[in-house]
């Protein structure tokens, strides 16, 4: 066991946690999600991060390393109306799809059909708005958001990883300086809370069906490839059995999905972490010891962060997006074969536009599919 793996899985947990937790916020206010709620929903998304790296990495003597989806984190924090009932039914719907995956390779297949520039333009579509919230801020509170741009632009020079909990770290400083910061609560331990989901069809195909189809397309299948790159024989099957089935027990706790990291998993997949890739997998038990103790704080971290001002929760989601966004954007209108048919993707899903109550993701990709299946009929 080198100092190298315990280093690169705490890091990797660290900045897998603290990059997003902001996302993950913004989804459950989003949703109606009590304090409580909220709490729950963080730690069972750890205790899957936990189970799953170690059964995955120790089973199959892989860095297999696990995430919850901050892309789908993003689209929930991008719905309205929906209660949090009916959106723990959609993220049971969504983890049923991915066990679906799992077990029938016919559905991959379709799934792996869908162009990957009309996932990208949806997804790129969600992040959107976050990325331009930070610049609504900037109006509104410069004295802490632009300073926090600019660490943000100097940082990201040297580590685009550790570029955001540095604009983390920043922003605390600068909102104690000019007096923004709430009383933080007591340290808490978490307490998981159970939810019974309501199955309501439109928020199921409103926001399950496009949080399936996000946590495939930007966290899955950039997974296996990061593998892939590190000379790993992904268990492609296994991984989404495994991530799917904690995907539906960490739901009745009000967690959304959990899948295969990609950026965070690269910190312990290459030669840094280890000269010998048959060693490297020992990061997945130590990555899943650092999820046990942040499962058991997580609920004081959720207060830490309650009591920041909204200004640097928005800042911080938004530059922790921004990569995921320019990958989007770049995937959806990178190749000139499906421009249009991405371009309306992306537009219909900015737009915010609700169909029978069915989200603007789903009309998104609708819109993108109809227009590329016209373009086909033509040819």
């Amino acid at each position: 066991m080198r100092a190298s793996i315990i280093i690169s899985a705490v890091v990797a947990a660290l900045v897998g946690f603290g990059g997003s937790l902001a996302v993950i916020l913004a989804a459950t206010e989003a949703v109606g999600a009590t304090q409580a709620q909220t709490g729950s929903w963080v730690a069972a998304l750890c205790i899957s991060m936990m189970a799953t790296s170690a059964i995955l990495s120790i089973r199959h003597k892989m860095p297999i390393i696990t995430a919850w989806s901050t892309p789908g984190a993003a689209l929930i924090a991008a719905s309205s109306g929906i209660g949090f009932e009916a959106a723990v039914g959609a993220f049971l719907f969504a983890a049923v799809l991915v066990l679906v995956t799992a077990s029938f390779r016919v559905v991959a297949e379709l799934i792996e059909r869908i162009p990957a520039a009309l996932a990208s333009a949806m997804l790129a579509g969600v992040l959107f708005e976050f990325v331009v919230a930070i610049f609504e801020h900037a109006a509104t509170v410069p004295a802490l958001v632009l300073p926090l741009i600019a660490g943000f632009l100097i940082l990201r020079l040297f580590s685009a990883m550790w570029a955001v909990l540095g604009v983390l770290a920043l922003g605390i400083g600068l909102s104690f300086m000019l007096g923004m910061l709430e009383p933080v609560e007591s340290l808490q331990i978490s307490k998981l809370v159970w939810v019974t989901p309501a199955f309501d069809l439109p928020v199921m195909l409103g926001l399950g069906l496009p949080l399936y189809l996000v946590t495939m397309a930007s966290q899955n299948l950039p997974g296996f490839a990061v593998l892939r790159a590190s000379g790993y024989q992904a268990p492609t099957r296994s991984i989404l059995g495994v991530t799917g089935i904690a995907s539906v027990l960490s739901a009745f706790g009000g967690a959304h999905t959990s899948n295969l990291a990609a950026i965070t998993a690269s910190i312990c997949t290459g030669p840094d972490t280890h000269p010998d890739p048959d060693k490297r997998w020992l990061t997945g038990p130590v990555y899943a010891l650092t999820y046990a103790v942040l499962a058991v704080f997580g609920a004081s971290l959720v207060g830490m962060f309650a009591s920041f001002p909204p200004a640097l929760v928005a800042t911080v989601a938004g530059v922790a997006l921004l990569g995921p966004f320019i990958g989007a954007a770049s995937a959806g209108f990178g190749t000139k074969e499906h421009l249009f048919p991405a371009a309306l993707t992306f537009v219909v899903t900015v737009s915010g536009v609700s169909v029978f109550g069915i989200g603007a993701a789903f009309w998104g990709l609708v819109a993108g599919l109809l227009a590329l299946g016209l373009e086909r009929l033509k040819r």
